[in-house]
């Protein structure tokens, strides 16, 4: 069965910078939106460090809008099993930097974690306002 990338809240956009400026200008977009960093880290650097293999760049930040996250908990703690939103940069060629979102609170609704009800769209809603707020300033440059 394939799911339409709407339904889960896929969004992608590609940066023409190098690796460690898009990775800080993600961080600077989402905080100016409303998101956090609270968690990141590079798998590749893992990887490539444990395992002697040779990952391009790639880069998780783990963002999160603490207003929204609290009302996600209030109506199902089990969402925590998601967080954070995770936004993903990697390294499609030299200069050219994929950033990749999807939405745990349309994932957490497709999967049944998420109760269907009028507080959970708008918690959809405020969030999908958020992240498109984000990729439109990046989809700018």
């Amino acid at each position: 069965m394939k799911i339409d990338p709407e339904d889960f809240g896929e969004n992608t956009v590609r940066l023409k910078m190098e690796h460690d400026e898009a990775v800080e200008y993600v961080r600077e977009v989402c905080k100016k939106n409303g998101f956090g960093t609270i968690a990141e880290f590079s798998p590749s650097e893992v990887l490539n460090k444990k395992l002697g293999v040779d990952h391009a760049p790639y880069y998780v930040l783990g963002a999160c809008n603490p207003r929204l996250a609290d009302k996600a908990l209030h109506e199902t703690p089990k969402i925590g099993g998601l967080f954070p939103c995770n936004v993903v940069i990697w390294e499609e060629e030299p200069g050219v930097q994929v950033v990749y979102h999807v939405s745990i609170m349309k994932i957490a609704k497709l999967l049944g974690i998420a109760p269907d009800n009028q507080a959970w769209q708008e918690i959809l809603d405020e969030t999908g306002k958020s992240v498109k707020a984000v990729f439109d300033e990046l989809s700018s440059d």
